[in-house]
C-alpha cells in the first residue's frame, strides 16, 4: 500500500476511505486466490467462488479503515495496518453471510447483489462464512501481521472477544430472542436492553477495529482507554444511523432491503426515543467519540472525521 498524505480536513475522508478500500480489495483478492497456500491441501472451487462473492466488490470497508488509521497514529507500517484491518473485514464479511441466511435475517440482497445463499445455496453459504471466519484469525496470527507473538495473541484475543459469545454472536442471539424465536414473543425491549444488544451485535466489532490498530502499535493504557471510549461511541453512532437509514432510505440507496426492523418488531432506539430523539442521540454519540480523542493531536483528525461520517452517512 502506498504512503498516504497528511490529512487536510474532512473533505479528504472520502479519498482516504477509497484508498483503503482499494488496498483491502487487492489483499482480499490475494488471500482468496484459487491456489492453496503452504499447509493447505486444496481449495474447492465452489467454496472459493462463494467466499469471493461474500467478500469482494462492495462495502465501505470502514472497519479495516479504522484499524489502519488507528495503527498509523502509533507509527505502524501501512502493510501491517492493512493486514490487521483486512482480518477484521474477513470476519465482518463472514457475519454478513451468516446474518443473511434464512435461519437468521433471511435477506436476498446485500451490497446490491444477491446474498451468498441466493447466489449459491444455504450449505455453501454456511461453509463460506465458516471459512472467512477462520481465515480472519489465520491472517492475524501470521508473522507478516506483527513479528511478536505476544502482540499477535492480543490481536486474536481482541477480535475473538468482540465477535464471539460476549460480543457479536451473543448480540445476534439476543436479537433473535427479542423477535420471539424461542417461545412466546416477549414485551418490547427497554432502552437499556436495546443499547446492550446493539453494543454487542454491531458496536463490539467496530470498537475492536480501533483497539486492534492501537494494540498493533503498542499503545499504552491511557491511549487504549481513550480509544476504547472512541470506538464504543463510534459503534453506537453507526448503529443508530443504520436504524435511521432503515426507516428513511430505500433498497436501491442502501444496497439491501430496508424497513425490515419494524416488520420484524426489532427493538431499536427509534422505537424507544422516536425518530427525532434517535437523531439527537446519534449526533450526541458522534460528538462523544470526537471528544474521546482530545488527548491526540492533528494525526487523529481522520478518526474524528470518521465519527462524523458515521453519523452523517447516507448508505
Amino acid at each position: 500500500m502506498s504512503s498516504v498524505p497528511s490529512f487536510r480536513g474532512e473533505s479528504d475522508l472520502g479519498q482516504r476511505l477509497a484508498q483503503t478500500a482499494e488496498a483491502v480489495e487487492r489483499l482480499l483478492e490475494t488471500l482468496l486466490s484459487a491456489g492453496p497456500v503452504a499447509g493447505e491441501i486444496a481449495r474447492p472451487a465452489r467454496l472459493m467462488a462463494a467466499m469471493r462473492h461474500g467478500a469482494l466488490g462492495g462495502g465501505k470497508r470502514l472497519r479495516p479503515f479504522l484499524t489502519a488509521e488507528t495503527a498509523r497514529l502509533f507509527g505502524v507500517s501501512a502493510e501491517q495496518g492493512l493486514r490487521a484491518g483486512t482480518a477484521v473485514e474477513l470476519l465482518h464479511c463472514y457475519s454478513l453471510v451468516h446474518d443473511d441466511l434464512p435461519a437468521m435475517d433471511d435477506d436476498d440482497l446485500r451490497r446490491g447483489r444477491p446474498t451468498v445463499h441466493k447466489a449459491f445455496d444455504e450449505a455453501t453459504a454456511i461453509l463460506a462464512g465458516d471459512a472467512l471466519l477462520t481465515l480472519a484469525f489465520e491472517v492475524l496470527a501470521d508473522e507478516a501481521t506483527h513479528p511478536e507473538g505476544a502482540v499477535r495473541a492480543a490481536l486474536v484475543t481482541t477480535l475473538a472477544r468482540a465477535s464471539g459469545l460476549g460480543g457479536m454472536v451473543g448480540g445476534q442471539m439476543f436479537d433473535l430472542a427479542a423477535e420471539g424465536r424461542f417461545g412466546e414473543p416477549r414485551g418490547a425491549l427497554t432502552e437499556a436492553e436495546i443499547r446492550q444488544l446493539q453494543a454487542m451485535k454491531t458496536g463490539a466489532l467496530l470498537a475492536a477495529s480501533v483497539e486492534i490498530g492501537a494494540r498493533l502499535g503498542g499503545a499504552d493504557a491511557t491511549a487504549l482507554q481513550a480509544l476504547g471510549r472512541y470506538g464504543r461511541a463510534l459503534g453506537a453512532t453507526f448503529q443508530i444511523a443504520d436504524d435511521i437509514l432503515d426507516v428513511e432510505s430505500d433498497a436501491a440507496q442502501m444496497g439491501k432491503a430496508t424497513a425490515k426492523d419494524a416488520d420484524k418488531g426489532k427493538g431499536t432506539l427509534i422505537g424507544a426515543l422516536g425518530l427525532d430523539g434517535a437523531k439527537r442521540e446519534r449526533d450526541r454519540l458522534s460528538d462523544e467519540a470526537v471528544a474521546a480523542l482530545a488527548g491526540f493531536g492533528e494525526e487523529a483528525d481522520v478518526l474524528r472525521a470518521a465519527a462524523r461520517f458515521a453519523a452523517q452517512r447516507k448508505s
